[in-house]
């Protein structure tokens, strides 16, 4: 008798409770606030700071739920710019929820816990390019034989 076939799951499914139970312990109502940061903040803003948790007030019977704080961590020399956008930041935060869920922002300032910052390209070595070039005799215009060079090159490279 011959083995069924294998079904693998993504990792990002079989940890999806882990997550969830992790993020809620911080408050977070939605790990998207976390993993999608840089796309609610917008990526000036998300460079410098990182939600580290939210805290909720307790919720009194027959009155309706008060908005949330939202802690952020910031980079020291950037704590007094991101309390300068907190409006900013409060309205992209709300309207990704659907909601006035935040109320105001308390900063901490400590390094940030991840390091994603887009890395500058590194231009390829000229021989490269020249070489590339060579090889683009077809090409009738210079800007554009130069621009394809450096594009081959670059390729070449990765």
């Amino acid at each position: 008798m011959k083995p069924g076939p294998i079904s693998a799951k993504p990792l990002s499914i079989l940890l999806s409770d882990v997550f969830t139970d992790a993020y809620a312990k911080q408050g977070f109502a939605a790990r998207e606030l976390v993993t999608r940061w840089n796309e609610i903040a917008g990526e000036r803003i998300a460079a410098f700071c990182e939600p580290l948790k939210m805290q909720w007030p307790r919720p009194v019977e027959g009155q309706p739920q008060e908005p949330a704080t939202l802690v952020l961590r910031v980079e020291g020399p950037m704590a007094l710019e991101i309390q300068h956008s907190s409006d900013v930041i409060l309205e992209r935060v709300n309207r990704f929820f659907g909601w006035h869920a935040v109320g105001r922002l308390t900063i901490r300032q400590a390094p940030l816990s991840r390091r994603d910052r887009p890395k500058t390209p590194r231009t390829p070595d000229a021989k490269t390019v020249a070489k590339v070039s060579e090889t683009l005799g077809a090409v009738e215009d210079d800007d554009l034989r130069a621009a394809l060079a450096r594009l081959g090159a670059s390729i070449k490279r990765n």
